[in-house]
């Protein structure tokens, strides 16, 4: 199913966008609303709030919602997938090493003629000169198009839920922990084989010229803007049941094959603070294989909040 394309780049946090600005806006009077999936873990009189974020936004997303604003001012520590506020330089140099082609390569010209030529039209959809993203490799093409839908529709990398959280911790004089790092993130995409890659790339200009991506992109912001249960187990069960390569490498690749180290670490920090918010991507949150599923598997006690 072509949602898997969306999905897969929903769930990992990306790079393109510069990065949100290190403040913490005014919380006070302010009522935030559920967004996306808060749970509660406890274990050994430690407790740890769980929060599933959107790696990209929109102005109306803040303030957060006051529980975990609340969970955030108690915390010692906020751990993200990766921050982004943290080495620019660094996270720029890890898309060149996985996401670009290096100088004398073949690069594109590997490219299906036929699949040039769509693609070239689908990326005039969002404004996208092909010599721009001439020396990118397949996923990242893919990844473009993705968050040109996300822009598209109103939704911003710089107000990203992670870094706006980033933001807040660094007002509050707290550490933010990495969970991961960019290196990691970028390299599963790059151990792609090749032939994958121009196949994904391929889907995703089938979403494009069918309009599911439209409608796909908007259905998995507004599950997380509302805080939709319901609709965002939905899609956990789409992606554990697509059979297409670009399904199969979500659920095993980005999903099931993160979701064991990401809940490692969790455990880990919850048995070193008394007091923790992480917040990772929602899609983790969710699904026979989530990370929550893996610290209950571990003995400790886990509440779905929202």
């Amino acid at each position: 199913m072509q949602r898997q394309i969306i999905v897969m780049f929903f769930s990992l946090f990306l790079l393109g966008g510069a990065p949100a600005r290190a403040e913490a806006p005014a919380v006070a009077a302010a009522q935030g609303t559920a967004r996306g999936a808060l749970f509660k873990v406890d274990g050994g009189g430690h407790t740890l709030y769980l929060f599933g974020t959107m790696h990209v936004g929109l102005p109306e997303f803040y303030p957060l919602e006051p529980t975990v604003l609340d969970a955030l001012a108690h915390a010692s520590t906020l751990a993200l997938e990766i921050d982004p506020l943290r080495e620019p330089a660094k996270l720029a140099k890890a898309m060149q090493d996985y996401g670009m082609y290096q100088p004398g390569s073949a690069g594109q010209k590997a490219m299906p003629g036929a699949l040039r030529t769509r693609l070239h039209h689908a990326m005039a959809q969002y404004q996208v000169a092909p010599e721009s993203v001439a020396a990118f490799k397949p996923w990242l093409v893919a990844t473009v198009l993705a968050l040109g839908e996300f822009s598209s529709q109103g939704y911003r990398s710089d107000l990203a839920v992670d870094s706006h959280l980033a933001g807040l911790a660094r007002a509050q004089h707290k550490p933010v922990l990495e969970l991961e790092s960019a290196v990691a993130q970028l390299a599963l995409f790059d151990s792609m084989p090749e032939a994958d890659q121009w196949r994904m790339l391929e889907e995703s200009v089938d979403a494009i010229e069918s309009g599911k991506q439209r409608t796909q992109v908007r259905e998995i912001a507004e599950a997380w803007r509302t805080a939709d249960r319901a609709a965002l187990e939905t899609i956990a069960r789409e992606a554990a049941s697509d059979t297409t390569l670009s399904g199969k490498f979500l659920q095993k690749v980005m999903l099931d094959g993160r979701n064991p180290m990401l809940a490692e670490k969790i455990a880990q920090l919850l048995a070193r603070e008394p007091n923790t918010l992480a917040a990772i991507g929602v899609l983790h949150l969710i699904g026979e294989h989530s990370v929550p599923v893996l610290l209950r598997a571990r003995g400790l006690t886990v509440q779905r909040l929202y």
